[in-house]
């Protein structure tokens, strides 16, 4: 079942999320074994920049891309692994193998910044979402097929930028850098403590790796009639200053490296 597995971006081994969009390599200097030490494999980028920056352009786009992974992780099905520190922008200096710091290197910096108050609400945003939704923590695998009552809508389907759904070759683009993922809040297949049905919202989570911005067209009906943001990862904190719906089939500027996490509204008696 999901909530048997562990998602994660970063453990308590390797980089911290800050340094994984910080760091091109690790810094293990100081663990004096002549930087061998820790993994050399850490998937990691630094933006243009090795380590820290007064640089405001590398600073905003680092602190968008965590944004995106917090993101990604948090509302992924199954059971989500922050690391302490993460939702506060901690930092290792790029060390990958602290265990042997028991010095600032490895203690957890509890002093506040702009930055860290983002991600710090940017994470407790994400939290009450998944705690208040059942569709983004289902307790079963997804189908693919159409729901009950749905007029075709799937349970989870995959959209591409031009608002149709992800056909076989897509999956083999190597240039697609945007997804859409819809998930239906009528297609639950676990059941509320008394056995009964639960009914949730439906969400269409845009996920946009790209460094440029897209437009992403919005899927028309049967899957919704407007779209609303609740999360957009290129706003500080997540949250967007323009609440407004968007109409079905309406085209949406995704901006570069951004997850959107928009409602999905159906029309009257739907």
């Amino acid at each position: 079942m999901p909530f048997a597995s562990i998602n994660f971006v970063t453990a308590h081994d390797g980089f911290t999320l800050r340094d994984l969009v910080s760091y091109q390599r690790k810094h293990n200097e100081a663990n004096g074994e002549g930087n061998t030490d820790g993994t050399d494999d850490n998937r990691s980028v630094n933006f243009g920049v090795e380590g820290q920056t007064d640089d405001r352009e590398v600073r905003e786009l680092r602190l968008r891309q965590i944004r995106s992974l917090l993101t990604t992780l948090l509302l992924s099905t199954g059971a989500p692994m922050l690391v302490a520190g993460d939702e506060r922008l901690r930092t290792q200096g790029g060390n990958n193998n602290a265990y042997v710091q028991d010095n600032p290197t490895s203690w957890l910096d509890w002093d506040d910044s702009a930055e860290a108050a983002d991600l710090l609400a940017l994470t407790r945003r994400l939290i009450a979402l998944r705690q208040a939704s059942p569709v983004l923590r289902q307790r079963a695998f997804f189908e693919g097929r159409p729901v009950a009552g749905g007029d075709g809508c799937k349970d989870l389907a995959w959209f591409h930028p031009d608002g149709r759904e992800l056909a076989d070759p897509d999956w083999f683009d190597a240039g697609l850098r945007t997804i859409g993922m819809y998930l239906d809040g009528r297609g639950l297949r676990h059941r509320g403590p008394r056995g009964e049905s639960i009914i949730d919202e439906s969400y269409l989570i845009v996920l946009h790796s790209g460094d440029q911005s897209i437009a992403f067209t919005l899927p028309d009906a049967p899957w919704a009639a407007s779209y609303t943001a609740v999360i957009d990862t290129s706003c500080p904190g997540g949250e967007r200053a323009d609440q407004g719906s968007v109409p079905a089939g309406g085209r949406l500027t995704v901006p570069a490296r951004t997850v959107l996490v928009l409602r999905a509204t159906r029309g009257e008696g739907s």
